[in-house]
C-alpha cells in the first residue's frame, strides 16, 4: 500500500506551497497528460496517465512509496477523491482542493450559482443530464466526450435554452463562448468544457434563497393543488362560443373544468405511481388544464405535456406560468404525434384510450398510468400492458366532497386507476 496519497487540484493558477511539496517527495505521480507534464512532477518518478479510476487506484494501491493524483478543479467535487476513498482500495488520502470548473465557469460568466443544478455528463447520462436542463432555469453541465455541447443541444431540440461554454479553464487556450442550444451542434468543441444552460423562469427568490440548487419548498404546498388552482378564465373557440369536448361537452378549454382524469385524489394516485423525480421525462398526453404536467414538473422532472386542443395546451402554459414551473408543450393527435418525441421515463395518458396506452407501451417507459371509466375499458387496457411485458395494477378510486358546513355530499367521481411497471427497468 502507498505510505501517502495526496490529491492536488489544479485549476491552472500556481501550485500551493502544500502542493509543491507533496509533489516534489512523491515516488508515483498519476494525472492527465497535461498533468504530467507540469514542471514540478519529479523526473524519477513513475507516472500514470489516469484513464480507469479503479485501474489506476489499484497501482497506487500496490505502490510502496508516496503517491500524488493530480486532478482539474475541485478532486472532491465529482473527482477522483470519492474513487480514491473506496473501501476496497484501502487508501488514506489528503486533499489540496482548487477552485471548481463548475465555481470558475460562473465566474467566467459573471453569475451566481447557488440555486444551479450542476449535473455530470458521459454517454450513460446524458439524456438525464438533458432532462435536467428541461425543467431547470440554470443547470451546469460537466461534459465528457460524446456527451458535449453539441449534444446536449441536439437533445434538447423544441427546447430554447442559451449555452455558456467554458473551453479548457484555467489554461492558455481557454475560451468562453455564448450561443444558442439550436446551435450548439453546429461547433466542434475542446475538451475539457463546462456548459452553463440557461432558460426559462428563475429559480431562486430575489435576493437569494436558503439552500443550494433548486428550492424544494418552492410554490405553494402540497403534492398536489385544489381543482380551483387550475380554473382561470373561459377559453374561446373561433365562434366565440365555449370549447367543446369530443362528445360536445365542455372541453378543457372551460373555466373550471377539469377533465374526469384531472380531479385532485385521482391526480394525487396517478403521481404516486409514477414517481416522477429529477432527471425524468415525463409525457402527459392529454394533458387538459396542466394540473399533473405542473405538478409533475414541481417534483423536479423534465415534462413533454401532448394535447389536440389547443385550448388545453394554452391552459397548460398557463398553469405553468402560474407555478414557476417549466415544461415543453406539444400541440398534436396522439398516438402519431408521439412518434418524433424523446424517450420517456414514466407516462401519463390521460386521454386517447387504449390506442394511445398500446402505442406508449411501444415506448418501453418505466412506468404508465392512465384511468378507465368502466371495469371492461381497465380490462382492455390493463391486458394490452401485460402482452407489453408490464406488470399491473388496477384499483377503483371513489372520491366524495362534502361541504363541511352541512356535511353533505357535493360531488362523486369514480374511476379505475390503471398503471403498469416494466419489471427489466424498474424503478
Amino acid at each position: 500500500m502507498a505510505d501517502r496519497v495526496t490529491v492536488i487540484g489544479w485549476d491552472g493558477s500556481p501550485l500551493t506551497a502544500a502542493a509543491r511539496g507533496a509533489l516534489g517527495a512523491a515516488t508515483l505521480v498519476a494525472g492527465a497528460a497535461h498533468h504530467l507534464a507540469l514542471p514540478e512532477v519529479p523526473p524519477a518518478a513513475e507516472r500514470i496517465r489516469l484513464g480507469s479510476l479503479p485501474l489506476a487506484a489499484r497501482r497506487i494501491a500496490a505502490h510502496r512509496g508516496t503517491a500524488v493524483v493530480l486532478a482539474d478543479g475541485d478532486p472532491g467535487f465529482f473527482g477522483v477523491v470519492r474513487t480514491l476513498r473506496a473501501p476496497e482500495y484501502g487508501l488514506e488520502v489528503e486533499v489540496v482542493p482548487a477552485v471548481s470548473s463548475v465555481a470558475t465557469a460562473f465566474a467566467r460568466a459573471g453569475m451566481p450559482w447557488d440555486d444551479a443544478q450542476v449535473v455530470v455528463a458521459h454517454p450513460r447520462t446524458l439524456r438525464r443530464a438533458v432532462n435536467v436542463c428541461r425543467a431547470h432555469a440554470k443547470v451546469a453541465v460537466l461534459t465528457a466526450p460524446g456527451a458535449g455541447p453539441a449534444e446536449l443541444g441536439l437533445l434538447l431540440e423544441g427546447v430554447h435554452r442559451t449555452f455558456v461554454i467554458c473551453e479548457e479553464l484555467g489554461t492558455a487556450r481557454e475560451q468562453v463562448s455564448v450561443v444558442t442550444s439550436d446551435k450548439a451542434a453546429d461547433h466542434t468543441w475542446r475538451d475539457p468544457n463546462v456548459v452553463i444552460v440557461i432558460g426559462g423562469p428563475a429559480g431562486a427568490a430575489e435576493g437569494g434563497g436558503w439552500i443550494a440548487g433548486r428550492d424544494p419548498g418552492m410554490g405553494p404546498r402540497g403534492w398536489v393543488q385544489p381543482d380551483a388552482s387550475y380554473a382561470v378564465a373561459t377559453a374561446h373557440g373561433p365562434g366565440g362560443g365555449p370549447v367543446s369536448g369530443p362528445g360536445g361537452g365542455p372541453g378543457h378549454g372551460t373555466a373550471g373544468v377539469l377533465g374526469e382524469g384531472e380531479k385532485e385524489l385521482l391526480r394525487a394516485a396517478q403521481l404516486a405511481r409514477l414517481g416522477p423525480r429529477t432527471g425524468d421525462l415525463v409525457w402527459d398526453i392529454g394533458c387538459g388544464a396542466g394540473a399533473f404536467a405542473a405538478e409533475a414538473a414541481r417534483a423536479g422532472a423534465a415534462v413533454i405535456a401532448v394535447d389536440h386542443d389547443p385550448a388545453a395546451c394554452a391552459r397548460t402554459e398557463g398553469a405553468a406560468r402560474r407555478f414557476g414551473v417549466q415544461l415543453q408543450v406539444v400541440h398534436g393527435s396522439a398516438p402519431h404525434v408521439l412518434e418524433n418525441l424523446p424517450e420517456p421515463d414514466v407516462v401519463r395518458v390521460g386521454g386517447g384510450g387504449p390506442a394511445v396506452v398500446s402505442a406508449v407501451a411501444d415506448r418501453r417507459p418505466r412506468r404508465i398510468v392512465t384511468h378507465a371509466a368502466t371495469r371492461d375499458a381497465a380490462e382492455r387496457v390493463g391486458r394490452d400492458l401485460t402482452e407489453h411485458g408490464y406488470h399491473v395494477q388496477c384499483a377503483l378510486i371513489q372520491s366524495v366532497e362534502l361541504d363541511t358546513r352541512a356535511w353533505t355530499e357535493t360531488e362523486r367521481n369514480v374511476a379505475f386507476l390503471l398503471s403498469g411497471v416494466l419489471p427489466d427497468r424498474a424503478p
